[in-house]
Formats: C-alpha cells, structure tokens, sequence
C-alpha cells in the first residue's frame, strides 16, 4: 500500500509554490446517543498539502470523510483536534473566506429566482458593485455554457440537473476565487454533462486557480488532477501525483506464481492475489534484475507487459488491501 508516510514529501515541480490548503493530523468525533456518549469518528489524523495553482483530487467510497474534511476546510464545522491553513490563514478565518469559492454537492436554489436575479444575489453578499455585476456576470455564464437569455428569463425551478450545476459553478466564481473547492460536480451528469463540467475545471487551470475537488467519476479524476488522495473510513491512507501512485508510462504489469508476500513485496508494488494462488502487480524494480531473482525468491513469472494501472484500478486495489489488512488486525486482536 502506498501510505502517506511513504510517498515524498515534495515533488521538484512544486518546491518553489506556494502553499494553498494544509492540514496538520486534522480529526473530528461526532457525538451520539441520548446522553452524547457514543462517538463517531468521521476524521482521523488527517494531514495533507495543496499547492497554489494545482488541481486535487480528494477520492473515497461512501461514507468515507470527503465531505466532512471540505466541510472543516471551510470552516461549515471545527475539527475535534489537530489544525488547518487555507492561503496561509487558520482554518475559520472570515478574511479568506472572501478568497474562495465553493460548490456544494446537493446545492440549495431558490426556485423562484432565475439564475441572473440568483447570480446577482450572490454578488450583493460579496458587495460587488452593480457595475463590475454588468460585466461578470455575462463572462461566468459564458464559461459555464448558459446563455443568458436562459438565465434572465427563466426561473430554476425549471433548469434541469446539468443547468443547475452550471449556475452553481457560476455562483462559486462570482468573486473570482483563488481557491475553488467543489464535492461532486459530476455527480447526477449524463456523459454531455460532465464533458462540460471537465471543459469549465480545465478553462479554470488555464487561469491558474487553485481546485479541491471530491468525486466518484475516477476517470475524469485521471484528465484532470495534478494529484490526488484517497480516504477510506476516515483515514488518508494513500496521497501523491498521479505518476508517483500509477506508475510512469514505462511501468510493467507482471503476473505470477509462488513466492511469499514479503518478498514479493520488495520487487512487486499493489499486489493482488487471485483465488487460483497467481498474483499480479506493478514492477517497482528493472525487468532484468526482477527475472534475475525470481528462482531465489521461489516465484515463476506468467507475464510481463509495459502499462500502467488505471485510477479505478488502484483506487480498487487500495481500498481490497485495506480492507484485508483492517480484517487481519481484528483477527489479532480476537
């Protein structure tokens, strides 16, 4: 598994950026129960770094924490314990907030407005003038792909999902944020849809706007992030550039048979195991030295093919370790 603790803490294509959103050991407990005595942790000893100018992506199944760490991020709930910094700031700090922009998952609209009469709105809470108003808002619409004829006349109750995420998208530029946080902005989009929201985050990179996002699309995750992290039951268990977690364009898949795991380990990162006892895996060594040492460490190879895993594979492949290893610790536990 590749931890946190594993990857490098820094990248030769980030040392001179600056720092957009940190977190040091980052943690929140929920309380239940009538008496408040039964305790939920949603968050565990989180610790992560975005860079200004990069696009992250935060990944997780259901439940896993994603949108309670946005939510700490901006400052909707306080963490049980460690800290934050967003551009620089604590966590909470209303100055920044002025800095950034945010699309919810599940959005609330009044349905009553029309989407100009809502962009305006949301002007007036940033204290826009009426006449920079004049200007930006015909350009967010423009980006987000909505005309405004639409948008003056037509009242969002009646816009349909992919409508609804576009003026969303607009609302969270409206005071041309630094940092761009969005949870789920392809989620509930036909394949056109997300197209269209992919072309909007992609124009936002060209600007050099800083983007955290959560999703469940992996493959647009793979177009378009810098780097990534992934959450499961709380916990970052793996964080880094999408070539330091996939492997580079010259990674071998290899296939095989025998040896244990420990020494498979030292030549074979993400190993899996199938139920005929062959394994397979991403060779973390030189072809010529892994085939040198494969008699010594009792395995036969099957295959060897130049490739490199997909996100939804390794994504498959961390969440099935985890779950084996978090099975093994209960069993020693017993």
């Amino acid at each position: 598994m590749t931890s946190v603790a594993d990857s490098p803490s820094f990248e030769p294509n980030v040392l001179n950026r600056s720092i957009a959103v940190q977190t040091f050991d980052l943690r929140k407990v929920y309380r239940t129960g009538f008496w408040l005595n039964q305790k939920i942790v949603s968050l565990k000893s989180c610790s992560l770094t975005v860079y200004q100018g990069e696009t992250f992506g935060l990944l997780g199944p259901n439940g896993a924490g994603k949108t309670t760490l946005l939510k700490l991020l901006l400052g909707i709930l306080r963490s049980s314990s460690g800290q934050g910094f967003l551009l620089g700031q604590p966590l909470g700090d209303r100055a920044v907030k002025q800095r950034i922009g945010y699309l919810p998952e599940n959005p609330y609209f009044y349905d009553f407005l029309t989407g100009w009469e809502f962009l305006q709105m949301a002007a007036g809470i940033f204290q826009i003038p009426a006449s920079v108003q004049r200007q930006r808002l015909p350009q967010l619409l423009e980006l987000v792909g909505m005309s405004q004829a639409v948008a003056r006349k037509k009242q969002m109750r009646q816009y349909s999902k992919g409508m609804l995420q576009r003026i969303g998208m607009a609302q969270a530029l409206i005071n041309e944020p630094e940092l761009v946080f969005l949870d789920e902005p392809m989620s509930g989009l036909d394949p056109l849809g997300r197209y269209q929201m992919r072309e909007i985050i992609l124009s936002l990179q060209a600007q050099g706007k800083t983007i955290f996002f959560n999703s469940h699309v992996l493959s647009e995750v793979e177009q378009i992030c810098d780097r990534i992290a992934i959450l499961a039951k709380g916990e970052l268990i793996c964080n880094g550039s999408l070539t330091q977690l996939l492997g580079s364009a010259d990674t071998y898949q290899v296939k095989g048979r025998g040896g244990n795991s420990n020494d498979l380990n030292q030549w074979v990162a993400n190993i899996e195991f199938e139920p005929d006892g062959s394994w397979r895996g991403q060779l973390k060594a030189e072809p010529d030295d892994f085939l040198a040492n494969l008699r010594c460490i009792g395995a036969q190879l099957i295959s060897m093919k130049l490739s490199r895993l997909s996100l939804e594979e390794f994504f498959l492949t961390q969440l099935g370790q985890r779950k084996i290893e978090s099975s093994s610790n209960q069993l020693q536990k017993l």
